[in-house]
């Protein structure tokens, strides 16, 4: 079968009606991977309609390309690059080879030189706050990792991300900074990503003015491809932590992007939170596509996408570290599928990439639930959460598991009332609920793990490549032109180069700034 087809599938009954009909359903649909428990019952799905969906994940080259993945193959066609991060969570003595050669002695080496400074750092007394500076993967995965495993931080450390140009962003860090006590670590593979400099250079002047120009080489290091750039803005390139280009920037939180991650929770940890990864690596890899979670997941979300017309998804962390999962997410999936040209460079007649998004619970409890339950979209939803909490306060956390747990529930079976029909709930909402004993570092190498291969899967199933962004490029590139017409004299404004409005914008701004 193929894409347009999945309209013609029967639609399954009503989830009442298929847990009634179905008792086995609850043992079946709920598979095991490391330490993940994913239940997967609460979905509008048959087994023939799920045998149709792998069908389709076969016909669609989905183990062929995994495969492709795992050879070294370049399946990033746009750019001619190999995908290589399963490369960085490989254990020492692993083969994965890229154009020759195996890359994994050169990924333990950088492993092996961010350690030693990671301790380092560890040990000094002087240092106890580290910033990173980077922007869309260089801050997303290391920030929301060091939110997440909050119980595994060195007590003496805290981290700070800057990402945003908005000079708020880096006034706000600074203002609670030290200089003769913070470590900055400059992230950009290009070492030329213009929102990273802009607040490098700011940092920079910052500590220079406080310590002197001597300083930057003790208090900043670089995470970079180009020594020359590190070297002119005046960083030992012997503290610069490289990594390669078959390493997208969103898929890159466990290389040397992870530097500040590593530095707070210790490198032990790190190589735990590696290993959680590689778990559903080795799952990905080897598991029939009937028993393969990342596959199943992803082609209910192809159903719902392409079958139903669920445009959306909400991501659902019962765990307050995880604020920052979904932001993640939303990276990961809308920048990896938000595509519209295919492999093939042809325009596709069918959706891809979902709009994802979502909040901790039970904050989204009392702000956007009610659309789920009584709303007019159907927005899938996928619930974490842990049986252990990382605090000690065990009433908190009993109430809110009975929340997810109900909420899931609620969204499944819903419960009628004709009499009141404002309070009638029609259920019928599909959920993922997964779950693991608590979070710790490999978990949530699992997690992550788990979604990178749900977004390699889709991208497959829609004939779109994951791997690249063009989509990013054109903003950046007019930025660039329109930023000396806001800043110049009067011969910098070229109206002939914009519209009416984009011209309005720019004479506002330079009348007002």
């Amino acid at each position: 079968m193929d894409l347009a087809q999945l309209s013609d599938l029967p639609r399954p009954a009503h989830l009442r009606e298929l847990f009634a009909t179905d008792p086995g359903r609850a043992e079946r649909y709920v598979k095991h991977v490391g330490d993940l428990r994913v239940d997967y019952s609460k979905h509008r799905l048959t087994d023939d309609v799920l045998g149709a969906l792998l069908d389709l994940a076969h016909t669609s080259g989905v183990e062929a390309r995994r495969d492709a993945m795992f050879a070294g193959e370049h399946i990033n066609v746009a750019e001619d690059r190999a995908v290589g991060h399963v490369a960085l969570r490989m254990p020492r003595g692993s083969e994965f080879m890229i154009d020759g050669e195996n890359v994994v002695p050169d990924v333990h080496a950088v492993l092996d030189e961010m350690s030693a400074f990671a301790e380092r750092v560890r040990a000094d007394p002087t240092i106890t706050h580290v910033v990173n500076i980077g922007i869309g993967g260089s801050d997303l995965g290391p920030a929301m990792a060091y939110e997440a495993l909050q119980a595994a931080r060195h007590p003496r450390l805290r981290c700070s991300f800057v990402s945003n140009v908005d000079g708020a962003d880096i006034a706000a860090v600074l203002a609670d900074a030290d200089p003769a006590s913070t470590l900055f670590i400059v992230a950009s593979k290009t070492f030329g990503t213009i929102e990273t400099l802009t607040n490098a250079r700011t940092a920079r002047a910052w500590l220079v003015d406080a310590l002197g120009e001597q300083a930057v080489r003790d208090h900043f290091v670089a995470v970079s491809t180009n020594a020359e750039r590190v070297a002119e803005f005046g960083i030992d390139t012997a503290n610069m932590f490289g990594f390669w280009d078959w390493v997208g920037g969103r898929y890159s939180v466990a290389s040397a992007i992870g530097l500040s991650l590593m530095i707070a929770i210790g490198p032990a940890a790190f190589r735990e939170f590696l290993a959680g990864f590689h778990t559903v690596d080795v799952h990905f890899r080897s598991e029939p596509l009937a028993s393969n979670v990342p596959v199943v997941l992803a082609m209910l979300g192809v159903w719902y996408a392409n079958g139903l017309g669920f445009d959306t998804k909400a991501v659902l962390p019962y765990a307050q570290e995880l604020a920052r999962f979904p932001a993640y997410l939303q990276q990961l999936d809308m920048e990896s599928n938000g595509k519209s040209v295919g492999l093939d460079g042809m325009r596709v007649d069918h959706h891809t990439g979902p709009i994802v998004w979502g909040e901790p619970g039970t904050n989204g409890q009392h702000a956007f639930y009610q659309l789920i339950h009584q709303g007019t979209r159907v927005v899938p939803v996928d619930f974490i959460g842990f049986a252990r909490a990382n605090h000690r306060y065990q009433q908190h956390h009993d109430l809110l598991i009975a929340n997810l747990i109900a909420q899931s529930e609620a969204l499944a079976f819903g419960r009628a009332n004709a009499a009141e029909p404002h309070r009638h709930f029609e259920g019928n909402r599909p959920n993922t609920v997964i779950v693991a004993e608590q979070l710790t570092p490999a978990v949530l190498g699992q997690l992550i793990a788990l979604y990178e291969h749900i977004v390699h899967v889709q991208g497959t199933v829609w004939g779109v490549n994951s791997y690249d962004q063009w989509g990013v490029e054109l903003g950046k590139e007019l930025a660039n032109q329109v930023t000396p017409e806001l800043t110049g004299d009067d011969d910098a404004h070229r109206p002939d180069a914009h519209d009416a409005s984009t011209n309005a914008l720019i004479d506002w701004y330079r009348n007002n700034r």
